[in-house]
């Protein structure tokens, strides 16, 4: 039986773009569903499900930045975002409205497919991995407790929905309590060797994070910043 495609969201309102993206996607065997405006990819997303989507910001309807933030509420697709070079502070409010990662036009397609195919295999890895810091793919430390197998965290027994990178975040700096780990360290974590990604990108990932326990426990203060050295675990 062969392997299951994966199937890939593109929404772009540059009509050349897709196409271009589309052919060197299928051509690389991959399912592709493209969209010219936030609002139909929304409707489309919503009814047939991807494992992954890359979104511009500019579009017609529906921006970039308001169909990530509808998309997040209702599901944590793996995201890819697209933004012009001069577009800085879009591309840190698309991670902290909960993008995994973004790449700026214009971008070689080769770089596309290998962001793609580095998200997809963290998602699958994620997902699957049965082993683990402990024994059936979960960690515990304290009140907070990572199921891999399930993709799942729990603080205090409430459920803290995470992203791919969000996740693998918090279950790099909980899997070693204490120990301070670099932005370097945590982009090897989060996004794999070899795949460049601005230190910034990691702190707008870990406001993120913080955001969200914080959201069910205002006192959540366990992911410590040291300027200019990178975050730890409180130990319990």
């Amino acid at each position: 039986m062969e392997p299951t495609k994966h199937t890939i969201a593109l929404v772009d309102d540059d009509r050349n773009i897709l196409a271009s993206v589309q052919m060197t996607l299928e051509a690389e065997g991959f399912n592709v569903r493209t969209y010219t405006d936030g609002e139909s990819a929304l409707h489309g997303l919503m009814s047939r499900p991807v494992d992954l989507a890359v979104l511009d910001i500019k579009m017609p309807r529906m921006d970039g930045m308001e169909l990530l933030q509808r998309l997040r509420a209702r599901s944590q697709l793996p995201v890819i975002f697209l933004s012009s070079k001069d577009e800085e502070v879009d591309q840190l409010m698309g991670l902290r409205l909960g993008a995994d990662d973004y790449i700026t036009k214009p971008f070689s397609q080769r770089l596309l497919l290998e962001r793609i195919r580095a998200l997809l295999r963290r998602n699958e890895v994620n997902r699957v991995e049965a082993g683990g810091p402990a024994a059936g793919g979960s960690l515990v430390r304290g009140d907070l407790s990572l199921d891999e197998t399930r993709h799942q965290c729990l603080w205090r027994g409430k459920d803290i929905q995470l992203t791919v990178t969000e996740f693998l975040l918090v279950k790099a700096l909980a899997a070693r309590p204490g120990l301070v780990k670099s932005r370097d360290q945590l982009i090897d974590a989060a996004y794999g060797e070899n795949i460049y990604v601005d230190d910034r990108t990691i702190d707008s990932h870990i406001k993120r994070v913080r955001k969200k326990f914080r959201q069910v426990d205002e006192d959540f203060n366990q992911i410590e910043t040291l300027y200019g050295i990178g975050y730890r675990y409180k130990e319990d």
